[in-house]
């Protein structure tokens, strides 16, 4: 089975942030696919700051960063030669501004990997054959990818195609030939894939290698794959709990800490990478409570992580029981976290494990933990106990695994 090593890069990225900014937040109330207008003469940020943005993120630990290009009402954010509905046409700065350069200025600025979210369906169009569309895709997706240096990752959104066909040929030769090295998320030939919902929750099991693929939030039906794929899963949400772009009535539904750390753990903590939107408002900034959310909620996992370097031991294998790791410490201690990485060069392999501690220095173990998949990452996180020894022991696998890393902490 193919592996491309930037999807393995892809799952140490582990957070991102997702950026929705457009024409809607000046028309507060709009939903998708609600065929309503919202006329140009609305749009004007005029204190749009994308290192504001980018700084929030970078602060809160986050690796990568996606900004909506071009939604499902077709706005541009960037001066398209393709349609008289973009950025070129506002009263912000004239008509000389361009959000899209602004924000990859930004990313490459503070380190962050660079992601464009391009809805390929859009209402209201008035392209007439499947040509033309295709034409218009083609278009727009080859400004994006040619005047703005490299592209790490190129974000599709199923929502609206239902149905629809798409020269797929065409345009995902287009986007290799210009982009070699970029990974696509979850349609025609996708690296990447969406985990199924907009909650930031990923299954347990996660498997990363699928034969079907989840297509959009209109529809029930999974895509079926002619072979199966190694796809690393997103789970993308909203640090509110509403909108996806910003509105003047949802801040009360800001998410806690600590369910954003709930969040954390259902996702990277199940070998999948989290999303998290945060919406800039009608400013162009993002709101000071939303960054602020954000930036706790990164220190919150930095703690966590800082936890382990107190009483972390190396792990052994008990060559005796082959499927057995085991570490002791030499006092009693308390731990409530074990942190398991599998080495994903050849996919995962774990299918089942337990965690067993002794809480006794003699007596019988006791189950602390039982897990599934591995993968990447998995977050065994139980009540505190004490113990003098912990065991992790494969109880079913594919084939051999490679285990990359065991961690024990206390946080």
């Amino acid at each position: 089975m193919r592996i491309k090593e930037r999807q393995l890069e892809f799952l140490d990225w582990e957070l991102g942030v997702f950026f929705h900014f457009g024409i809607r937040p000046f028309y507060d109330g709009h939903q998708d696919w609600d065929m309503r207008e919202m006329p140009l003469e609305a749009f004007n940020p005029v204190q749009l700051d994308c290192r504001q943005w980018i700084s929030t993120a970078k602060e809160g630990g986050a690796k990568y960063a996606i900004l909506v290009c071009k939604h499902h009402d077709g706005f541009a954010n960037w001066p398209s030669a393709y349609t008289e509905y973009s950025v070129k046409n506002t009263p912000w700065k004239n008509g000389t501004g361009d959000v899209v350069k602004e924000f990859t200025d930004a990313c490459r600025e503070y380190g962050l990997k660079v992601g464009l979210y391009y809805s390929p369906a859009q209402f209201g169009s008035k392209l007439t054959s499947a040509k033309e569309y295709d034409d218009y895709f083609v278009n727009q997706i080859t400004e994006l990818l040619s005047n703005y240096g490299k592209i790490d990752y190129l974000w599709f959104d199923g929502c609206g195609s239902e149905g629809h066909e798409y020269d797929t040929v065409r345009i995902v030769g287009e986007i290799r030939r210009l982009q070699p090295e970029i990974l696509i998320f979850n349609m025609w030939d996708p690296d990447v894939r969406w985990v199924g919902n907009e909650a930031g929750i990923a299954p347990m099991p996660n498997h990363n290698v699928v034969n079907a693929l989840d297509f959009s939030v209109l529809t029930d039906e999974k895509v079926n794959l002619e072979e199966k794929l190694f796809l690393p899963a997103e789970c993308d949400c909203r640090i509110r709990q509403d909108n996806w772009f910003y509105s003047d009535f949802d801040a009360e539904t800001l998410k806690s800490v600590d369910e954003l750390m709930g969040l954390y753990y259902y996702s990277v903590g199940r070998g999948a990478n989290l999303l998290i939107n945060i919406a800039p408002d009608r400013r162009g900034l993002l709101p000071e409570g939303d960054a602020q959310r954000f930036i706790e909620f990164g220190k919150e996992i930095q703690r966590i992580y800082a936890a382990k370097k107190a009483i972390f031991r190396d792990f052994k294998r008990d060559y005796v029981q082959n499927n057995t790791y085991y570490v002791e410490f030499p006092e009693i201690t308390v731990v409530n976290h074990v942190i398991l990485e599998e080495s994903m060069h050849n996919a995962e392999q774990i299918e089942e494990f337990s965690v067993y501690a002794y809480p006794y220095p003699k007596g019988e173990r006791i189950l602390i933990y039982k897990g599934f998949t591995v993968g990447h990452k998995h977050i065994c996180k139980f009540p505190n106990i004490c113990t003098q020894r912990l065991e992790v022991v494969i109880e079913k696998e594919i084939a051999a695994h490679e285990m990359k890393n065991i961690e024990v902490l206390f946080a």
